[in-house]
């Protein structure tokens, strides 16, 4: 991971003051330069992956709490050409792991009519409407379970822990060693807008007019 791929945020008191910013926690000094937020992008150096962005975000005080895998498609040849003057969206794969589990397929598809124009819709498997009778519990009671079980089997590996410490210990030294100031952004927002420049030029289109609704609310 290179620093010039990260983008690293603090967040401030909203405007109303209804909460408190990172430093104003007694125990943070009031010059901190510790990260409440991270974005960085990582590439896999073989031919199968070449020219695709994995890119990881995480923060904290952020406008929305989940855990998620999205996959995001490349538009296809033609696409522009087949709906003129049209606003057409990529299409995802997402994979929601917390809250309200789910996996759905947001796809665009031509509006019923005589019109020839796309709107989104999704394939959508959520847990809970899909299995309203099963007893889903949370992430950590599994583990716990599985540790008095000695099952392993949701466990990282050591090997895949060492690696994982490889490719990111140098660059948390670099950012330790320079203390690189992170950008501020407001609590409650999706985090700096830098972050949003950085995975604009990665290819990624952030579609800010689409919401995905859970189907256990509906």
């Amino acid at each position: 991971v290179e620093l010039e791929d990260c983008v690293l945020g603090q967040y401030l008191a909203p405007e109303d003051g209804s909460e408190p910013a990172y430093v104003d926690d007694p125990t943070v000094p009031d010059d901190s330069v510790t990260p409440t937020y991270a974005a960085m992008v990582l590439r896999i150096n073989n031919p199968r992956w070449e020219g695709v962005p994995f890119i990881l975000k995480a923060g904290k005080a952020l406008n929305e709490r989940k855990a998620e895998i999205r996959i995001q498609f490349k538009q296809p040849p033609g696409a522009a050409a087949m709906f003129p003057g049209e606003k057409i969206p990529h299409n995802e794969l997402v994979m929601r792991l917390q809250p309200d589990e789910a996996v759905y397929m947001k796809m665009n598809v031509k509006e019923p009519g005589l019109r020839t124009t796309p709107v989104i819709s999704e394939l959508d498997l959520t847990y809970k409407s899909s299995f309203p009778d099963a007893f889903n519990v949370d992430a950590y009671t599994r583990l716990i379970l599985d540790v008095l079980r000695g099952s392993q089997a949701a466990f990282v590996r050591d090997d895949e822990l060492r690696s994982a410490w490889k490719i990111f210990t140098p660059v948390l030294h670099r950012i330790e060693r320079e203390k690189v100031q992170p950008i501020k952004y407001a609590y409650g927002s999706r985090g700096p807008a830098e972050a949003d420049e950085l995975l604009r030029k990665e290819g990624f289109k952030y579609h800010a007019e689409y919401e995905w609704q859970s189907r256990s609310n509906l």
